[in-house]
């Protein structure tokens, strides 16, 4: 009767989920969906992808959309085989981003009911996390692949505290390999990565209680045993997707870095140490986890726009000569944000009373608990602080495997946000119900806690001015008196507001938990009292970053890059401050239609009017030297940076015709123009003068030199490539495109004498074969970042596909390690089973 009355709390809170994830995102219910910047330039990307797949039914793992063509593996390729991929996609079968906050809040509460084995508390516990504000954050910005793994950080501790702390090996073998695998096949590395530094310390918890004999060794190890089993086969049923991604990863600004400069040295693996540490958490700013607007919030907070007209009208009032608006130009930065970032969507605010119980559950929560989640949480926030912590950061970037894959160390906050609402409902569960913890201690420690808490905010409400500054150091600088007090008083309004509001929200924390303790106030309705309240406090916060204005039209949403102007648009413009970008863009759309429209043939367009590498409204009409992706090709990468960052006059268009750039589009948002490029070399030519050169930095700088339709810069080291293959000049010679598709190119090509043919298409070191005639010959890398082919004298047919072995060889590894998932997990529930009935024999 007990069992099944749990059930039905547990049912009622998966339908309480439900409601709040709906009741956040109410414009669903009209049919509109959310606008996040970062999906609109994944539809603009993977344009070439999705019409491939539509139009042929089939997969293609090539591209040439954005940076002269990629591999799609981190722009939403389909791998077949795929069955871990395709459950995650029925788990999340809400609308988004209803999906997200459901899951986020029923994974939590699996890991609770693990955890205390209490419905009410986890339930408690999955508000907590369900609502922690940088989730609504990075939705609101489309980062749907980080939330997507993020989903399953709960329930995969779950899975193995299951194993390790209640011996549970079977579930907890199932729980442990599931949602590894899902995990996985979210695709976000980075956030899977952050977890497992943080499982380390569970790991060395759970050793150091072996060895002072807080628990059986023989337990210990095969939890263990189990543990990595689960792992290596979720891992496992990926293959595919890891695979491709480990192959490709290594050919990308992640992998080793091919040139020597003052950024980096060849060889080094990983990016250079000021892209990876830019977005740094500040020290204080760490404390936006218990006041949210402590340096801001965000970069674009509401009372930003009212600031701006005071401050213009201050300028306007005070400032008499161009020298002094130049140097106020200089210290002007983000007005609702001061933090160390270069600047940000808003804050990792966790939550005034989540904090406050965290800080309890350090007091109270067991020490099999308390200690690895107190270790992992000091050095997730140590991590977090990046360049403002350098010891550390340059040790985990020096020595720790991988680290220096990844990006924006601020985001490790992410495991803060899981650890927190976990050791807050531990701690509250013993304050409550452990009978060892005396009514002594835990009014000393409420009092000590709660004391300090409301302390400390009252401390920054009173010295705020001085302690916190409200302004950064150039800020400082530059900033006249007149501006710079007027935006720190207008700051610390900003803060003011939200140090009230976490006071109040503490106190009364502070006053239902001693009111338990009292007898005064019973404990359910302390537990609704700390719900209710830190739901309040959570929801309004995070409505600031993800509201009704993130929701747009269908067809806006879906199609955000219009080419027509219309009495609609203007009307939904008027209403929703997201679509400005779309009404904004709509004559350079309509350029890049008509000029993809006008010409149909294989070339790539320059787009130097919405910034070429930070867009993808080329790559949706037509394929872009430019894009819009975190892990761009090296190569690729590094002619960016020698030649795009100065744009020098000669050099650049020698690039631009290099990848058969055949149209530039220029001038301004409002009247676009469209330049043919008849200096484009094409799509491939042939070349008999070859410039051999010693190491890549000689190769990447002749390039922006040479007349690249005669003559081919070749690396020292594939001078072998051309032992028995002569070239020889042909003036009527001639290589043409007469098929494209992006896995698989073919060309007619005639010559009287033996050629090197250079195309405009993009070296990858893995999966492209080359075919001449049909029989498969080597090919090799020309001008830096090309590929080319010696082709004899005569006629013959070139064709070159991309057929990556990775993916077949991944996909039978992928369906071996389900099935052996499969099989082991019904073996194991077959046991269990198999034991109840045994005792329930017994038992008659």
């Amino acid at each position: 009767m007990a069992k099944n009355k749990n059930l039905i709390y547990i049912a009622i809170s998966l339908v309480v989920f439900i409601v709040l994830a709906f009741l956040y995102s109410t414009p669903v219910f009209s049919g509109k969906q959310l606008f996040q910047h970062d999906i609109v330039q994944y539809r603009g990307g993977a344009k070439e992808l999705l019409d491939y797949r539509a139009d042929t039914g089939n997969e293609t793992y090539w591209s040439d959309s954005m940076f002269g063509g990629m591999p799609t593996y981190q722009m939403g390729s389909q791998f077949k085989g795929d069955i871990i991929k395709n459950l995650d996609s029925k788990l999340n079968f809400l609308p988004r981003p209803v999906n997200y906050l459901f899951l986020l809040s029923a994974g939590f509460f699996l890991l609770g009911m693990v955890v205390v084995r209490n419905w009410k508390y986890a339930l408690l516990g999955a508000t907590f996390f369900g609502l922690s504000t940088y989730f609504y954050i990075a939705i609101a910005a489309g980062h749907n692949g980080k939330i997507n793994t993020i989903e399953y950080f709960a329930p995969l501790l779950a899975g193995i505290l299951l194993v390790y702390i209640r011996k549970q090996y079977i579930w907890g073998f199932i729980v442990t390999t599931l949602f590894m695998g899902l995990q996985i096949a979210a695709n976000h590395p980075q956030m899977t990565y952050y977890l497992f530094l943080a499982l380390g310390f569970l790991f060395l918890s759970e050793l150091i209680r072996a060895i002072q004999k807080k628990m059986p060794m023989k337990h210990f190890l095969i939890s263990s045993g189990i543990v990595a089993a689960s792992c290596l086969i979720g891992v496992g049923m990926n293959s595919q997707r890891i695979m491709a991604n480990s192959e490709y990863v290594k050919e990308t600004v992640r992998g080793k870095q091919i040139l020597t400069n003052d950024s980096h040295t060849e060889g080094n693996s990983g990016m250079d140490k000021e892209s990876m540490l830019m977005w740094s958490y500040g020290k204080l700013e760490t404390l936006n986890l218990f006041i949210p607007r402590l340096m801001g919030g965000g970069s674009q907070e509401p009372e930003g726009k009212e600031m701006m007209n005071k401050v213009q009208e201050l300028v306007q009032e005070n400032v008499g000569s161009q020298a002094e608006m130049d140097r106020i130009s200089k210290g002007f930065g983000n007005l609702t944000y001061w933090g160390d970032q270069p600047g940000t969507s808003g804050p990792a605010y966790q939550g005034a009373i989540v904090c406050f119980l965290a800080l309890l559950g350090f007091f109270f929560a067991s020490k099999k608990y308390r200690y690895w989640i107190l270790g992992a949480s000091i050095l997730t926030v140590f991590l977090a602080w990046g360049s403002n912590f350098m010891p550390l950061s340059d040790f985990f970037i020096d020595f720790v495997p991988f680290y220096n894959k990844f990006r924006a160390p601020s985001s490790i906050l992410v495991v803060v946000e899981l650890l927190f609402p976990l050791i807050a409902i531990i701690g509250l569960y013993r304050f409550f119900t452990d009978n060892e913890l005396t009514e002594e201690y835990k009014k000393k420690i409420l009092l000590y806690v709660g004391g300090g808490t409301l302390g400390f905010v009252l401390i920054l409400l009173v010295f705020g001015k001085s302690l916190l500054g409200f302004h950064t150091e150039n800020e400082k600088t530059y900033l006249p008196p007149f501006l710079l007090d007027y935006l720190t008083e207008e700051r610390f309004k900003l803060f003011r507001i939200d140090a009230i509001k976490a006071f109040i929200y503490v106190a009364i924390a502070v006053g239902a938990l001693f009111m338990v303790l009292k007898q005064k106030l019973n404990q359910n309705i302390a537990l609704v009292i700390l719900g209710v309240v830190s739901l309040f406090d959570l929801w309004t916060v995070n409505k600031r970053y993800l509201n009704d204005d993130n929701y747009v039209d269908k067809i806006f949403a879906e199609n955000p890059f219009q080419t027509e102007s219309s009495d609609l648009l203007a009307e939904k413009v008027q209403g929703n401050p997201s679509l400005e970008s779309i009404v904004a863009n709509v004559n350079v759309n309509k350029t890049l239609e008509t000029i993809a429209e006008r010409d149909k043939t294989h070339y790539r367009i320059f787009n130097n009017i919405l910034g070429t590498f930070s867009e993808t409204n080329t790559s949706y009409f037509k394929s872009s030297i430019g894009g819009y992706h975190a892990v761009k090709l090296r190569r690729y990468d590094d002619v960016i940076n020698e030649y795009f960052q100065t744009m020098d006059s000669v050099k650049v268009p020698n690039i631009l015709n290099l990848l058969n750039a055949k149209y530039w589009v220029a001038g301004g948002p409002e009247q676009p123009q469209a330049m043919p490029n008849p200096k484009a070399n094409g799509n491939a030519w042939f070349v008999s003068d070859l410039k051999f050169v010693e190491s890549p930095n000689q190769e990447i700088k002749a390039i922006g030199t040479i007349d690249s339709k005669k003559t081919a810069v070749i690396a020292a080291s594939d001078k072998k490539y051309f032992d028995g293959k002569p070239v020889k000049a042909d003036s009527t010679a001639f290589i043409n495109l007469t098929k494209y598709q992006p896995n698989e190119l073919e060309f007619k090509s005639q010559s009287k004498t033996p050629q090197l043919a250079v195309f405009s298409e993009i070296y990858y070191p893995h999966g492209w074969k080359f075919f001449i005639d049909e029989k498969e010959v080597p090919y090799i890398k020309a001008d830096y970042l090309l590929r080319a082919v010696h082709v004899p004298a005569g006629n013959h047919h070139v064709r070159m596909v991309f057929e990556p072995e990775v993916i077949e060889k991944g996909k039978w590894i992928s369906l071996i390690c389900f099935g052996l998932f499969i099989l082991l997990s019904g073996f194991g529930i077959y046991i269990v089973y198999r034991k109840r009935d045994k005792r329930q024999l017994e038992n008659i």
